[in-house]
């Protein structure tokens, strides 16, 4: 018999401070404006980038003008900030931090004792150092010695799928209890100037953390997932799509505008497809947790898809709320799903660099 593989002790965490996006447009005018039609566009991109509000490690107060002092004003027309080198020293300063305390509340709500973790997986594309948050976990969660690590790097928004695919074979191959750990800080590569393609990473784009447990069981609980399965599928044609390169000053993304076009032509017969292997098919799927990459990504699935629009209900919230924090974002929402008890089987999704769909199907 298979073994099944529990997903439990969901955990999440946030920057202390958060910034409503009517003043993340004030500071992203000052940075990058250079014209009142500039100023004009870039308005009504935050307003219809979906995000109310979102956290940041950056901000040290919620109120006030001056709530942050990394990204001081630019003193020349080429000045475009911190230098990549300073936005990582950041990175190994805080990112620990968030890990941390999404971590320790996974232990304690799994009811999993340290000693008992035999596997970490670590999950980032907005950070690199080492030793790294892997070696911090151990160290601070004292963590066995011998325990097996594997580093999910630079793989963007659909990395902890791929985390949640390494767990799942991890406990599937030898029985491991592995801890899962997705950390983001995307506000560390806020980008100067009028670029527009970075100013809509600049509307989106938040800080977080999220972990997960991932252990033999043979049924599951009653608010945790199964994980099922895992899939994954390269959009032909679409490699110019979707981009994440370190750049001198932080790590610069791009997204085409024909990424929703793609999503809307090649998601459904894939993911019919893929589903078939499990004998089932779209109708059977009860519960959505996918990706909020932007509006317009979450509109492309529904109509891909044929969905709802309150069955994406959960995305837009985190979202809205939140932003997007890359790769632990998919936790929020599952999070936020088992809060509720949704029925199930759900499909949790995500789409990155390549351009790449992930999926896992949890029951």
């Amino acid at each position: 018999m298979t073994m099944g593989v529990s997903l439990e002790g969901l955990a999440t965490s946030l920057p202390r401070h958060g910034i409503e996006q009517s003043d993340a447009v004030e500071f992203a005018n000052a940075l990058c404006c250079e014209n009142e039609e500039q100023t004009r566009l870039l308005a009504a991109l935050y307003r219809r980038s979906g995000v109310g509000h979102r956290h940041s490690v950056l901000l040290e107060a919620s109120e006030g003008e001056r709530r942050q002092q990394f990204f001081e004003p630019a003193q020349s027309p080429g000045d475009r900030g911190p230098s990549t080198a300073e936005r990582m020293a950041r990175y190994e300063e805080e990112a620990p931090r968030l890990a941390l305390d999404a971590a320790r509340k996974t232990l304690a709500e799994s009811g999993t004792l340290p000693e008992e973790i035999t596997h970490l997986v670590t999950v980032s594309c907005s950070g690199f150092s080492a030793p790294g948050v892997d070696i911090q976990l151990i160290k601070e969660l004292e963590l066995r010695r011998d325990v097996g690590r594997v580093h999910v790097g630079f793989m963007g928004c659909h990395g902890v799928i791929n985390g949640l695919r390494v767990a799942e074979s991890l406990v599937r191959g030898g029985g491991a209890r592995v801890l899962g750990c997705a950390v983001e800080l995307c506000s560390l590569h806020f980008r100067y100037g009028w670029e527009p393609d970075m100013a809509v990473a600049n509307a989106l784009f938040a800080d977080g953390a999220g972990t997960f447990l991932a252990r033999p069981r043979p049924q599951r609980r009653e608010r945790g997932f199964m994980i099922r399965g895992t899939g994954s599928c390269l959009i032909p044609g679409s490699e110019d799509c979707m981009s994440w390169r370190i750049g001198d000053h932080g790590f610069e993304m791009t997204l085409s505008a024909r990424v929703p076009e793609l999503i809307e032509t090649h998601l459904e017969p894939w993911l019919t497809t893929w589903l078939e292997g499990y004998g089932m098919g779209l109708d059977d799927i009860r519960a959505w947790a996918v990706h909020p990459g932007g509006p317009r990504v979450l509109r492309s699935v529904t109509r891909a898809l044929r969905l709802e629009d309150q069955a994406l209900e959960a995305s837009r919230g985190v979202l809205a709320e939140l932003g997007n924090m890359s790769s632990p974002t998919i936790l929020f929402i599952l999070d936020r799903l088992r809060q509720t008890e949704v029925p199930r089987p759900c499909i949790a999704m995500a789409f990155g660099p390549g351009l790449v769909v992930e999926t896992a199907l949890l029951v």
